[in-house]
């Protein structure tokens, strides 16, 4: 088993932020230019800090809420998978986070994985609205 420090230290700053803070500013510094991001909800991956930027930033709003919480946690010298929970609208919501950062600590691949599939339903709806408001509020 490999040394997991430089994950921990970079961990230690993702759960500042999805934990505490929910300073986007510090989300965009987290994030490599050329991150890859993987949803549940969307078919092919994507690529860059502004569309993973979105994502993550309407992640944080749909199901960051009250209930949000890390219940496992899994580290090796590159990264870390991390099991949340949370109720929305009374649908339990059961997800992993599997997140990969660089050797300066930038995220550089973020995959979030849902379950059940009424959960994943659900989130997709919420994560939709979100970003279509994100994105209208850009625009205006």
């Amino acid at each position: 088993m490999g040394d997991t420090s430089h994950s921990r230290a970079c961990l230690d700053r993702w759960h500042d932020y999805i934990l505490k803070s929910h300073d986007k500013q510090a989300l965009w510094d987290m994030l490599h230019p050329d991150v890859v991001f993987e949803s549940p909800v969307v078919h092919t991956a994507q690529r860059g800090r502004d569309i993973t930027f979105k994502y993550l930033a309407s992640a944080d709003k749909v199901l960051g809420s009250e209930g949000f919480r890390y219940v496992g946690e899994w580290l090796n010298d590159s990264g870390a998978i991390l099991e949340f929970t949370n109720t929305l609208d009374g649908i339990e919501v059961n997800g992993i986070d599997m997140i990969r950062f660089d050797a300066d600590g930038k995220i550089i691949h973020f995959k979030v994985m849902v379950r059940p599939l009424k959960a994943v339903n659900h989130v997709h709806q919420l994560m939709k609205a979100q970003l279509e408001a994100m994105m209208a509020s850009k625009a205006s």
